[in-house]
């Protein structure tokens, strides 16, 4: 390969590494404090919308065949970002205690945004490295999702989100009219069990009871153990209540996302329990560049449920024939999401019109769902 070959690979990915702006624009906020503070979440939420307003939307598709060893730049992204955010969020925790130029609103304030950068970027690289063969990327997609103490988001994803995602039995597919703040509370307790209940059947299919060494929960426990550990160890009580902040924030934006990427579509039921496959349009899909460079493509959604064992830059685009397209990208829907009378007015034509594209053959689709929905304390939504 010659230099001009690494040059250009180089250069392609760049636009993907300006997540990492993200975090000396916290460690500013933090030694200035008062509205210097508001920049990681107004860059985050509002700069990343405005920009998908100047670039536009991204249609172009890489090579999905393009061999690993050409992706070097991309890979290196999501691996460089776990030691930053681990010192950043470590660090910060020992400053912040004993900053004297901080009130206790402006500490909050500094952590609020940690988890707006643990969230949109942190979880999202996390989901990226959980999905790859290599040992050391899951362990460092395990390490970012102990920091938010979301481990088992891991096995809720691979085991339950992407074998039922569109159906009863998938907490994370938010129903039709199901408002984010009714999501939220379901989804949280909802995940955690079936992500314990989806280890547990495994062990028991090699004749294991769920307290064997083997169950990843226990790696889990452990290391969200550590990390809380280390944040006393740092700050003492004040840094654990800082430590959950960033936390909280952090899985509050995995669940906004969550919300947005599969609202409202489901897929058709077989009988006997059996859905068809996972196809395009059974994800929203967001082609918007900007939202697209800071959350790694994962707004290419529809392709990414379709093959999930493909890296970031290969996730193929499609067009409206093929998945439904969200108006805008991640960082204005997920605000939309906060407010479900504006989610529903957005959102709610739009899956009728999917409705009728894929399944015309559906005509009451609240007796549908009722009919498809195996799963004791499932909500179908209402339609």
């Amino acid at each position: 390969m010659t230099a001009s070959d690494h040059l250009r690979r180089w250069q392609s990915a760049l636009p993907f590494w300006l997540s990492f702006l993200l975090l000396p624009l916290l460690w500013f906020g933090a030694t200035q404090g008062g509205w210097m503070l508001l920049l990681v979440p107004l860059v985050t939420w509002y700069l990343f919308a405005a920009l998908d307003g100047i670039f536009g939307l991204n249609l172009e598709n890489a090579d999905p065949e393009t061999p690993d060893e050409d992706l070097f730049w991309y890979r290196l992204l999501t691996s460089t970002w776990v030691p930053l955010q681990f010192v950043t969020l470590f660090g910060l925790i020992a400053y912040t205690v004993q900053a004297e130029h901080l009130g206790g609103l402006e500490k909050f304030g500094v952590f609020f945004g940690m988890g707006v950068i643990s969230g949109t970027v942190g979880i999202n690289y996390s989901h990226e490295l959980m999905h790859q063969r290599n040992r050391l990327e899951r362990w460092l997609g395990d390490i970012l999702l102990a920091m938010v103490l979301y481990s088992h988001f891991r096995s809720e994803h691979l085991l339950v989100h992407h074998r039922y995602v569109g159906t009863p039995r998938d907490p994370v597919t938010a129903r039709y009219n199901e408002g984010f703040h009714r999501f939220y509370p379901r989804v949280l307790r909802q995940s955690l069990h079936s992500a314990f209940r989806a280890e547990r059947e495994k062990l028991a299919k090699k004749d294991l009871p769920w307290s064997h060494g083997s169950n990843p929960f226990f790696r889990y426990w452990a290391l969200q153990g550590g990390m809380l550990l280390l944040a006393a160890l740092l700050g003492g009580l004040t840094g654990v209540l800082l430590f959950m902040v960033q936390a909280g924030v952090a899985i509050w934006q995995l669940e906004l996302v969550n919300y947005v990427e599969h609202y409202g579509l489901t897929r058709k039921h077989l009988g006997e329990g059996k859905y068809e496959h996972v196809r395009p349009h059974h994800s929203w899909n967001a082609a918007h560049k900007a939202s697209n460079w800071l959350l790694i493509n994962l707004q290419r959604h529809s392709d990414h449920h379709y093959r999930p064992d493909r890296r970031f830059p290969l996730l193929q685009n499609y067009t409206t024939a093929n998945a439904p397209q969200l108006p805008y990208g991640y960082p204005v829907m997920t605000i939309a999401a906060m407010i479900p009378p504006l989610w529903r007015r957005v959102m709610n034509p739009r899956v009728r019109r999917w409705r009728q594209m894929h399944y015309p053959e559906v005509t009451d689709w609240k007796a549908y769902n009722k009919a498809q929905n195996p799963m004791p304390g499932a909500q179908a939504g209402t339609d």
